[in-house]
């Protein structure tokens, strides 16, 4: 149960907190450290202080001033400095779903790396809370572990000001900084034997807090650079985070800039579903956000002007709405091809593929002023190639899309396509190498034997590989490797081996993968 007062000197704001204090000789300034040559002696004048505060004595000195701003917030929200019961907030057979789905779940093998085997050494254990104070994970000695459960240090206990007082994890949430809580800094008392440090971690995305990192110890093991240790993870993780974040952007602006191009001059820009702006026409004049709502086909721009607002599968189109433009809309063909499943949809409606129709329809793409029977035989079976087949083919799939979508005589489609694989070419022939590696997944169309489609494939692969090695881009480069054609290249593994410093966590997995393909070449 959540501690109240109900009475005694404790259920006011003692005299001494009533106003902002300045540091005194039992104080240092700023909020993130507190010197401790002699630790036992530290804790004890703390002691000594926490106890003349709360007893409303007089004071020579004073508490830090974020601890006094902390024991007043604390104090309001009635916390009992003789009680020491956090609320339980997840049972152990719930937290495996809540940590699953917290996005710090992203960067704890980071945390880990950094800071678990500090804690194991330095005798504390490593801590991260949600944007509540809520324990997610909790990890150090086993012997520690053990002594922190009675107090209620545990995973799935919350940890915020406002349920068991001035606390690292809950004072950074507070203030939103980094703060180390020492000894009798702590408001309840159960807990002065105890140090402990935290910074906040924010998201890149929305500049949200989504929790903190902690280290918490016995106050005789106090490291003295704890709260510099835990700023440093918070930042490394956050940097973490704005790199998937960038990664995410690339692809959905691979996958949706022809969207952007389809407007043909139109003020447009491409949204995320978290409300933020990351590709505009014209580049200029866009908020970094647009108040987009779920279901809801306009939205109002902060300078008055209206626009559309369409649905895309990661985000929104929004779009300047002009009410008396009656033109009609083009139908758009979409095709996934850099796909190990080829994919196309018709202004919305999948289309059912086999392989060869996939095939037909990337030349088509791919050759916009149209293709004859011969060439297509050509093109897919070789100089062997029969007209008349692929005329089979090619009037069964005109019957599919509708006579409207493809002409005759030669074959073309009339429709708006949108393919991956036209944006990667695009990104490259303009040096986008970061647009065109995010839309490559696998190579066009990897199961397809047919001539044209192979030279394409290989003439894209070759294109993209050798604008990834000359870019010296080290994201485009690890990103290169998660697709398909990058993923048993050595000499790009090798370029990521020399590039990468040697604490970014990518370049462990780097020179692993590495080893093992020279291992598998022998």
């Amino acid at each position: 149960m959540k501690s109240r007062i109900t009475d005694g000197p404790t259920a006011k704001t003692p005299r001494a907190l009533e106003t902002p204090t300045t540091a005194g000789n039992a104080t240092v300034s700023g909020a993130g450290s507190t010197p401790v040559d002699d630790p036992r002696a530290q804790s004890f004048a703390l002691r000594r202080l926490h106890e003349a505060v709360l007893g409303d004595a007089r004071l020579s000195t004073a508490p830090r001033s974020v601890i006094s701003e902390s024991w007043r917030r604390s104090l309001a929200a009635q916390v009992n400095p003789d009680s020491y019961s956090p609320i339980i907030v997840y049972r152990p057979d719930e937290i495996v779903d809540v940590r699953s789905a917290h996005p710090l779940r992203a960067v704890l093998p980071l945390l880990r790396d950094l800071l678990v085997s500090i804690a194991d050494a330095s005798r504390h254990v490593m801590i991260v809370t949600d944007a509540e104070g809520t324990i997610l994970w909790r990890e150090g000695a086993g012997d520690l572990c053990r002594r922190a459960d009675p107090v209620g240090l545990c995973e799935g206990a919350r940890w915020a000001e406002d349920t068991i007082g001035t606390n690292a994890m809950g004072t950074a949430l507070a203030i939103n900084a980094p703060v180390q809580i020492y000894s009798a800094e702590h408001l309840v008392r159960i807990y002065h034997s105890w140090t402990c440090a935290a910074a906040p971690i924010h998201d890149p995305d929305t500049g949200h807090v989504l929790g903190t990192i902690d280290v918490s110890g016995l106050l005789d093991e106090l490291h003295p650079a704890c709260v510099s240790l835990v700023n440093a993870a918070a930042k490394l993780a956050e940097s973490h985070l704005r790199h998937q974040m960038e990664l995410r952007d690339e692809r959905i602006r691979a996958r949706n800039l022809a969207h952007l191009a389809g407007l043909r001059g139109e003020p447009g820009a491409l949204v995320t579903l978290s409300r933020r702006v990351i590709a505009a026409e014209p580049h200029g004049g866009w908020p970094r956000r647009i108040p987009v709502e779920p279901g809801v086909d306009r939205v109002l721009l902060d300078d008055g002007r209206e626009a559309r607002v369409e649905p895309l599968p990661d985000g929104y189109l929004v779009r300047l709405a002009h009410p008396a433009r009656t033109a009609p809309r083009s139908p758009t063909l979409s095709l996934s091809f850099l796909n190990e499943r080829p994919a196309a949809v018709l202004d919305g409606r999948e289309v059912p593929l086999t392989l060869r129709r996939a095939e037909l329809l990337a030349l088509l793409a791919l050759h916009p002023g149209g293709l004859t029977g011969e060439q297509l035989a050509t093109m897919l079976y070789g100089d062997q190639g029969n007209p008349t087949t692929v005329r089979a083919s090619i009037h069964r799939l005109r019957a599919m899309l509708g006579e409207s979508i493809m002409s005759t005589q030669p074959y073309r489609l009339r429709a708006r396509v949108e393919a991956d694989f036209l944006t990667m070419r695009a990104a490259l022939d303009v040096g986008d190498v970061r647009t065109a590696v995010a839309a490559c997944r696998t190579s066009l169309l990897p199961h397809s034997d047919a001539p044209a489609i192979r030279a394409e494939r290989d003439q894209m692969v070759a294109a993209l590989r050798s604008a990834v090695l000359g870019h010296h881009d080290v994201d485009a480069l690890w990103t290169f490797t998660r697709s398909e054609p990058g993923s048993g290249d050595i000499e790009v593994f090798e370029r990521l081996t020399r590039t990468l410093p040697a604490h970014d966590p990518r370049h462990g997995l780097a020179a692993a993968r590495l080893a093992w393909l020279l291992a598998d070449e022998d």
